[in-house]
């Protein structure tokens, strides 16, 4: 089948709606293809991850002070257990962070992340952490939370890098829906509740 070639009006309305597909696409590509950037660049003080520590301990410490938030709203407690750690670059280090639920109902929170200084972005490296996935505590609980980390000993080597002796990770946790076989739980518990009363 052959296609008749477009022409005046038609033709300028074909190039603005390509137009349009392409833009719309890529702002789509946009926001994974900046996740991407950030964990392989460690750019805006993202972290990378890896699988087990470092083979490489140097003798050169570096201070890692925590730091912890709630965004507006979430209603838990949330602190660091320790305020500061001094480590090796290239030694696992362990921190835990606490988090408490003085509500009365169910509560899930994400804990979103970063480094400052940036430039350690790409170099402070966690193994684990309760960051990698959804916190849920039950009215009245408290936490302890463990976040396992190391500094790659290639910061050393970096331009930037090589002069940071201090670094803060901070957290910020933000409350999000419950999981769906959590959330059917706290309904059925309101409901027998609201029956019972």
């Amino acid at each position: 089948m052959i296609f008749p070639r477009l022409q005046g009006p038609n033709r300028t309305m074909a190039k603005l709606v390509a137009l349009v597909v392409t833009m719309a696409s890529l702002s789509f590509a946009a926001v994974p293809f900046y996740d991407w950037f950030c964990r392989v660049t460690g750019y805006a003080g993202t972290t990378s991850v890896a699988e087990a520590g470092s083979d490489v301990i140097l003798e050169q410490t570096v201070k890692v002070r925590f730091d912890a938030s709630l965004e507006q709203g979430m209603p838990w407690t949330f602190r660091p257990v320790a305020p500061f750690m001094q480590i090796r670059i290239g030694e696992t280090g362990l921190a835990f962070y606490e988090a408490h639920n003085p509500t009365d109902r169910v509560v899930a929170g994400t804990a979103s992340f970063n480094v400052f200084p940036y430039a350690a972005g790409g170099y402070f490296t966690k193994i684990e952490c309760f960051c990698f996935t959804q916190q849920v505590l039950q009215p009245g609980e408290t936490v302890q939370m463990p976040v396992s980390f190391y500094i790659d000993p290639e910061i050393v080597d970096d331009p930037e890098g090589k002069f940071v002796r201090e670094i803060v990770l901070s957290y910020t946790f933000h409350e999000t829906p419950l999981p769906a076989e959590q959330a059917a739980l706290d309904t059925s518990a309101a409901e027998n509740a609201a029956a019972v009363n």
